[in-house]
């Protein structure tokens, strides 16, 4: 069996995943470009493991989601029904009791924010205080006016697409990264909460570096937020949860200047999980991260020699000191694209051929980079 590529590990990148028309030819130039206009050799092996009575794929140029969808696979002596799986089912605004006001900082929050918040409860069993992957409903309350102060008024998020993100079960958003500090990640996680009914919590995978660091990695479980190991990624899709990654990883947060939304290579453990699991992928596109903190070098060496993932010299870092790496207020866009289905059509042995996997990790890729280019 072909060894299994590692899931966001610190310090050490994946196997770059190269499209299959071939490198880049050119900086800027767009990866996927050719692939438009010829038939990609690989669909040939596709063709096969779909078996005769099956339509070819090309280059997945079809979107499965506007064929009718086959029958979800039947895992192993597991009905797959969510019962059965024992999903969590989340009330809708309209069921959940209204929240009085409680303190200070809930002045700040409108009423339907405070329901959403409340109905987010459901992860948390009985009277525990947080759940077994450390989110406590009662922490994100409390953080949850700053962020929604900067949602709303200091990116002005706008956002799109919103339909495409299923209203219950296990499901996968794959986003482009930028922007050094997280604010990306948040303002993704803070937009689905605001427009999903029932509401949703993104549960974003991050680096295990993020995970060693002190209080951080404390705020950052407690919000909702895991460490990226295969085990957690498997059990919160198990649990019919909503998950959140940057395939880019720490590359995708290093982009100099010059690449601003040009997406590296995709790390291709969250493909690999979908399929297992038979998760939809939804793209989605975080337009604004890259202008947030433009990155005019990355001292490298130094970097690693401080265990750090980038140490960034941009028009206010160092000069300003740690302030310097605060994001300017840009304008952020969200859109979320129609989600691959790629578990229907090949199933969970798919999970197998790492070649498939690669493959497949490419097309995400390339959902991606055209959403963004369509909408910058």
């Amino acid at each position: 069996m072909t060894p299994r590529e590692p899931l966001f590990l610190d310090g050490v990148r994946s196997e770059v995943v190269e499209p299959i028309m071939g490198p880049l030819t050119a900086l800027g130039t767009d990866p996927f470009e050719a692939a438009e206009v010829a038939e990609d050799p690989f669909s040939e092996r596709l063709e096969r493991l779909r078996g005769p009575s099956a339509p070819r794929a090309g280059l997945l140029r079809a979107s499965p989601v506007q064929r009718a969808p086959r029958p979800r696979p039947r895992r192993l002596g597991a009905d797959p029904t969510p019962q059965a799986r024992g999903w969590a089912t989340t009330p809708r605004l309209a069921e959940v009791e209204f929240a009085e006001q409680s303190g200070l900082l809930d002045r700040f929050v409108p009423e339907s924010e405070r329901r959403r918040l409340v109905a987010l409860g459901h992860l948390v069993d009985g009277e525990a205080p947080y759940d077994r992957f450390g989110f406590s409903p009662s922490a994100l309350r409390a953080a949850f006016p700053l962020f929604l102060a900067l949602y709303r008024f200091y990116f002005r998020v706008r956002s799109e697409g919103h339909e495409n993100i299923p209203a219950e079960g296990p499901a996968i958003l794959a986003a482009n990264h930028g922007g050094l500090l997280p604010f990306d990640g948040a303002m993704g996680i803070l937009d689905v909460l605001l427009h999903t009914d029932p509401p949703r919590l993104a549960r974003a995978i991050v680096d295990r570096w993020a995970g060693r660091l002190p209080w951080v990695n404390v705020f950052y479980a407690r919000v909702g937020q895991v460490v990226g190991t295969r085990e957690n990624f498997s059990d919160l899709l198990e649990d019919g949860q909503l998950v959140f990654v940057f395939p880019e990883g720490v590359e995708g947060i290093r982009k100099l200047v010059t690449q601003r939304y040009r997406l590296q290579g995709f790390h291709v453990g969250f493909v690999e999980q979908a399929l297992r699991v038979g998760a939809p992928i939804i793209p989605m596109a975080i337009l604004g991260s890259d202008d947030q903190a433009p990155i005019l070098f990355d001292l490298k060496p130094l970097a690693r020699s401080l265990g750090l993932p980038v140490l960034p010299i941009t028009p206010t870092f160092p000069w300003f000191g740690p302030l310097g790496l605060l994001p300017y207020p840009v304008r952020y866009r969200i859109v979320y694209g129609e989600p691959l289905r790629f578990h229907e059509r090949f199933g969970p042995e798919g999970a197998e051929d790492a070649r498939l996997v690669r493959y497949l990790a490419n097309q995400v890729r390339r959902s991606v980079q055209l959403l963004v280019d369509r909408h910058r």
